[in-house]
């Protein structure tokens, strides 16, 4: 922690916001249009951080959007649901701040900025609780034509290579059923062939496809907005450590390619560089040993501004359900050298004809339910040897009608993935057992029993299927049960899955207007934390679609409001 004594200060700001993902967009994005002068540093060369990658959905009870959608939601109902799901913790005055703000926050943004929002009809929470929301409470990114950036679309960082097909070309969840079976129907036809030409026109001028859905056009809406009110923006600028006056943060150094500067922030600090991400110090401390290996942050996230808060007196909170949010991934060697971390979201898991096991052969999680809750799954068993790596056993046909990870439906010839060790196959059970090196008479026994509760469309160990959430990503044509089939005769497969922080949970403990808290619950005046730089109003779990970008939005609004001194004029 740095002091200024008599320092020179090498340039000066209202707000300096350090982080260019969701949050530190949002805040640099509210701060300007409150009028206050705005620098906003990314370590790396590229705007989006997680949220590039991400579905780019918010959780955000009770919006007029929805209402005007025709599926509204209510705060009550949200309140409700999220007592059921988090007990005592619900309590806690930020997650009342953050169910206040949400709509107005929106709003907001929708009537000064591109940074809009629609729900779709059906996108469930994701535990049968009292107060969940079949739709209404998820609102998903309005695409967004990346052509409008010109020279910017480059800064805009990319989706994940191995959800992008043809050059480049992303693929959302209602493009897949149209290019499987392109010919099933005109309209399917005249999708694909939109797309088709759209990416090829796309590839004559840009590295990769323009057409933007989910997160990256949330990151490219706000990346407009910014360049729009000419933001300072400043690419491969970190930040090195914080300077205090007394008990007042009053700026930061900065590294650069220049070399070091000192910037003096007239208005406050605002940390949003991603939270722990591939902080070795943070991992070793604050994750369970067997989840360190594989993360889904950019490798630029290495827990610099938790590290800069801790050292300003903030405190780490960790007195939750778990320090991350987790996803499983397959890991495979590329022959171009890439080593593709591949998440298993939901493309796969809650189809029917598929099943997870442990090393011990046996089921341990309802397979159809959320990533998050996958993972916990995999992380609660207690028999020896761990669960730590899980597989995804299947047969052929599965993999033909659903695909499997990086396999994708349809696909006929999978030697490459066997001979790369990604796919394990065995002519029956016993013989992929051996392989993959579990029980092969408790494998035989679990698929068995699995078979019957296909037959009778009732899986009496883990409900699969019997929830929303999992009706939703399972198999609408298939009865009895949309998430259960049987595993018929060999070949059948195996993947290897292992546990990734999505997010983390664990950060700075904040107020209800992101201000960063001592041990003893003050706020240290100009020092704000947004994003996973603060620590989860959710606790550790994960109750929707959208519950990490909510908040990262609905807190940085405030905190950027609150930096500008209208917060408590608009809430």
């Amino acid at each position: 922690m740095s002091s200024p004594d008599d320092r020179h200060w090498d340039d000066e700001t209202d707000l300096l916001v350090i982080g260019a993902g969701a949050a530190g967009m949002t805040a640099a994005l509210v701060g300007a249009l409150e009028g206050l002068q705005v620098v906003l540093c990314e370590k790396s060369d590229m705007v989006g951080g997680t949220t590039a990658t991400s579905a780019g959905t918010v959780w955000i009870p009770g919006s007029r959007q929805s209402k005007a959608a025709g599926v509204p939601d209510t705060i009550d109902a949200a309140r409700t649901y999220l007592g059921e799901l988090l007990g005592e913790a619900a309590a806690d005055e930020r997650l009342s701040a953050y169910l206040a703000s949400g709509p107005i926050a929106l709003d907001d943004l929708a009537q000064r900025s591109h940074v809009i929002f629609t729900p779709p009809p059906v996108h469930p929470d994701y535990h049968d609780l009292p107060g969940a929301a079949r739709g209404g409470r998820a609102l998903s990114t309005v695409p967004f034509d990346g052509r409008l950036l010109g020279a910017d679309f480059d800064r805009v960082r990319p989706p994940r290579r191995e959800f992008m097909v043809l050059g480049g070309m992303m693929v959302g969840k209602t493009d897949i059923a149209p290019l499987l079976a392109p010919f099933r129907s005109l309209a399917n036809f005249r999708h694909v062939i939109g797309l088709l030409a759209r990416q090829l026109s796309d590839r004559l001028r840009f590295r990769r496809g323009t057409r933007l859905i989910m997160g990256n056009a949330l990151v490219a809406r706000l990346l407009y907005d910014l360049r729009r009110l000419s933001v300072d923006i400043r690419y491969r600028t970190g930040l090195k450590d914080l300077i205090r006056n007394n008990d007042e943060i009053i700026g930061a150094i900065l590294t650069t390619p220049a070399g070091e500067i000192a910037l003096r922030a007239r208005k406050g600090v605002m940390l949003a560089t991603g939270g722990i991400g591939w902080s070795d110090a943070l991992r070793a401390r604050l994750l369970p040993e067997n989840t360190r290996r594989y993360s889904m942050a950019p490798e630029s996230n290495t827990g610099d501004g938790i590290l800069a808060g801790e050292r300003a007196s903030g405190e780490i909170d960790t007195a939750l359900e778990g320090p991350a949010l987790w996803m499983p991934v397959s890991v495979m060697m590329l022959p171009d050298g890439h080593l593709s971390v591949f998440p298993h979201i939901m493309l796969d898991r809650a189809k029917p004809g598929l099943l997870a096991v442990d090393k011990s052969g046996r089921r341990f999680v309802n397979e159809a339910n959320s990533y998050h809750d996958f993972v916990q799954g995999m992380l609660r068993s207690n028999r020896n040897p761990s669960s730590v790596p899980a597989y995804l056993i299947c047969d052929r046909n599965f993999i033909t009608d659903y695909g499997i990870g990086l396999i994708h439906p349809g696909t006929r010839d999978l030697e490459r993935f066997v001979e790369a060790g990604y796919l394990v196959e065995g002519r029956e059970i016993a013989d992929l057992a051996a392989t993959i090196g579990i029980d092969g008479a408790a494998l035989a026994d679990t698929v068995a029993r699995y078979n019957a509760y296909a037959e009778s469309g009732i899986d009496e160990e883990f409900g699969r299927g019997s929830s929303e959430f999992n009706r939703f990503n399972g198999d609408p044509l298939n009865t009895p049960n949309p998430c259960l089939r049987k595993l018929g005769p060999g070949p059948c497969y195996a993947v290897a899955v292992w546990p990734a922080d999505l997010a983390s949970s664990a950060g700075l403990r904040t107020d209800s207007r992101g201000r960063v808290l001592t041990r003893d619950s003050s706020p240290i005046k100009g020092l704000y934390a947004i994003g996973t730089d603060a620590s989860s109003i959710f606790r550790g779990t994960y109750p929707g679609p959208g519950t990490m970008i909510g908040p990262a939005i609905v807190f940085a609004w405030r905190a950027a409001m609150d930096a500008a001194g209208e917060l408590d004029g608009r809430c």
